[in-house]
């Protein structure tokens, strides 16, 4: 059965396939009147002069100068906020692998203060919102140099935010959602050490930077050409990719016509087995994204790909952001707001 993907579980793939289109479903949010898209047929034209854009990305894994690494791990104390869920674990464990200090302290819900999280060799207590105050300030006594990471959930964003700037603690957070003007308002105004990205994937930032130059310089390029959006999540994420709609802002500079309803969003298991292609294991946890563009007179196509599985991308881009962190405050460099580009400038990530 055709699939979107051929690649190993726990991969991330940025790369053309062979033009597709996918079948309209009733679970499936549609693309109107448009072309349904249907994974198993090719485009009708068989004479298809099939253009293929490959975007091929190295980035190399340069030593890092810097001067809190010692033995090689780092003596960064990290607080991961939001243990409790699988992007926190996914976080802790790979900050342990990195060698950074995980201290055994979480905020959480109201409902999950006391209870405790086992993460790898970590045992973590999870305080809830009423003593987070008193908390974090005392743990920055005890950890100077101590990191927060939250990855908790939309509601809590300018909260937290507000929380971290009152205590003076910098931070990376990769949560959506919440008020992001009034965020990057609070933190500007606090002037802490932060890095604030919804994506912390680094492949896929650099792709979408890419996206953004070429539109930038070419804008206008792809006018007259359709487009066709698929993207597939795990079953728990309702909204529609935020990834999805940045690379369709490019393709508009671009000079495509696309509204963002006309992405289909794939969530039923079965189709995102059957049609899509994602590993069974990866069910609960997989970004797949699709674009197919098409010419006028359909004798030119170009498709784009970015799949993963897993959430080892993520949890692997914060440990770069925390150690990029780390290094801003130790330097004395600006206290503003960094992301994830600024990570990837660098040039030395793990």
């Amino acid at each position: 059965m055709a699939s979107m993907l051929n690649a190993p579980p726990n991969c991330i793939s940025v790369q053309p396939q062979k033009p597709t289109l996918l079948a309209g479903t009733a679970t499936s949010r549609g693309l109107g009147a448009t072309r349904s898209i249907n994974l198993k047929q090719r485009l009708p034209s068989p004479a298809v002069n099939k253009m293929m854009m490959i975007p091929k990305m190295s980035i190399s894994a340069l030593p890092l100068d810097n001067p809190t690494k010692s033995n090689n791990k780092f003596d960064i104390p990290i607080m991961v906020n939001g243990c409790n869920g699988k992007m926190g674990k996914a976080i802790i464990s790979a900050g342990e692998s990195a060698g950074l200090d995980v201290v055994p302290v979480s905020f959480g819900s109201a409902q999950e203060s006391g209870q405790t999280v086992q993460v790898g060799t970590k045992e973590i207590l999870v305080h809830g919102p009423s003593e987070r105050e008193s908390i974090l300030e005392s743990l920055l006594v005890k950890y100077p140099n101590l990191i927060v990471v939250d990855f908790t959930v939309p509601s809590a964003v300018n909260d937290n935010a507000e929380l971290y700037c009152r205590v003076g603690v910098p931070f990376v957070m990769g949560t959506t959602g919440g008020d992001r003007d009034q965020l990057y308002k609070t933190v500007e105004d606090s002037k802490v050490y932060a890095v604030i990205s919804p994506q912390m994937g680094k492949q896929v930032v650099a792709f979408l930077a890419t996206m953004e130059i070429m539109a930038e310089q070419f804008p206008g390029a792809f006018s007259g050409y359709s487009l066709q959006v698929m993207e597939s999540h795990q079953a728990s994420k309702l909204d529609t990719s935020g990834t999805a709609k940045a690379v369709i802002s490019c393709f508009q500079k671009l000079g495509v016509s696309f509204d963002m309803d006309q992405i289909q969003l794939i969530r039923d298991p079965q189709q995102q087995l059957e049609m899509v292609g994602v590993p069974e294991e990866h069910l609960s946890g997989h970004a797949f994204h699709m674009y197919h563009l098409t010419s006028p007179d359909q004798t030119v196509s170009f498709e784009f790909q970015h799949n993963v599985c897993g959430r080892s991308i993520y949890a692997e881009g914060t440990v770069d952001a925390v150690i990029f962190l780390a290094k801003k405050v130790h330097s004395k460099a600006d206290k503003r707001i960094y992301d994830m580009r600024d990570v990837l400038r660098e040039g030395n990530m793990r």
